[in-house]
């Protein structure tokens, strides 16, 4: 029998729920790992099938559990988020506080006021334009609320745009480092001259799992480790292009490039919104996490290199 408390991941199929299950394992003996159809990770973990939309399915995944990290992905349409975040949010939240279990959600950066994309801080403004901007506010509002009432122990942790070995869904993955490594011309939208925000998978699973065990993390907002770097898209194509021995060529899709594409892409339809987040500088600072616990990001140039092993 398991001699650890129970930690429940919400969504453990996904990049980050992954990767954080085998970190949690350093700290305990207990996982349970829930999602539409759950693997194991570790050799010990507890699999259970759950939709986060019932709401009777999620009371059962969280029975029992010390802490549980919200990580799920949804599919990336405007209309699904505004559908089923608050839902999905409010199930989890009134399950952890039925059964006095402490919840983490992993979040991003939308909700933030765009104004100040060049500089985002845990205490930049909640000020979104987009319409998943305003999803991820209300639903990092409901926690935040829950908090302030005393009824919930709980943490909001954010990250930049994701990369990493084997990342699923991911921008520079997918349209940078993947292509490179095939052979073909990397992609960048909007502007490749703007500084740009990205957090590796490993960083963002280690100091997740990490956070959860510090008893004064708890009852706020961190930024997860990120490279203050913020390498432009022509300078994260010319160190991937040293690497692979290439030349570090980068195609532009601009507005109308896009607006063409996405009539065979559908999800770049999603991306226009958020536009502000390439077509300016994005730097996401991670200075606080880094100042009270010590925990770094790794450099872009060697998370590049290890996305090309």
């Amino acid at each position: 029998m398991p001699s650890s408390p129970l930690h429940t991941i919400l969504g453990s199929t996904g990049n980050i729920g992954t990767a954080l299950a085998k970190d949690l394992n350093r700290y305990t003996d207990n996982i349970r790992l829930v999602s539409r159809n759950p693997s194991k990770i570790n050799p010990d973990d507890q699999l259970m099938k759950a939709q986060f939309l019932n709401p009777s399915e999620v009371d059962s995944a969280v029975t029992g559990s010390d802490t549980v990290y919200l990580v799920a992905g949804i599919t990336y349409k405007t209309r699904i988020w505004q559908e089923q975040w608050p839902i999905i949010m409010k199930n989890t939240i009134n399950a952890c506080k039925k059964h006095g279990a402490k919840l983490v959600f992993f979040d991003n950066m939308y909700c933030y006021d765009p104004k100040h994309v060049g500089n985002l801080t845990e205490n930049t403004p909640v000020n979104p334009e987009s319409q998943k901007g305003k999803v991820r506010a209300k639903i990092a509002k409901l926690i935040l609320d829950e908090i302030k009432a005393g009824k919930l122990t709980a943490m909001i942790v954010r990250a930049a745009d994701f990369y990493g070995p084997g990342a699923k869904l991911s921008f520079l993955n997918e349209s940078v480092i993947n292509r490179m490594k095939a052979g073909k011309t990397a992609q960048w939208m909007y502007a490749g001259d703007k500084k740009h925000s990205f957090t590796y998978i490993p960083d963002a699973a280690f100091a997740t799992a990490f956070l959860a065990q510090q008893e004064d993390a708890w009852n706020q907002v961190w930024h997860l480790p990120t490279s203050n770097a913020y390498p432009t898209g022509q300078e994260t194509v010319d160190i991937l292009a040293k690497h692979l021995g290439v030349e570090p060529k980068l195609q532009i899709l601009g507005p109308f490039m896009l607006n063409l594409v996405s009539l065979f892409i559908p999800v770049l339809k999603e991306i226009k919104e958020l536009r502000y987040q390439l077509d300016q500088d994005y730097c996401f600072d991670s200075t606080k996490i880094e100042k009270a616990f010590g925990l770094k990001a790794i450099s872009i140039e060697e998370g590049l290199k290890k996305c090309l092993e």
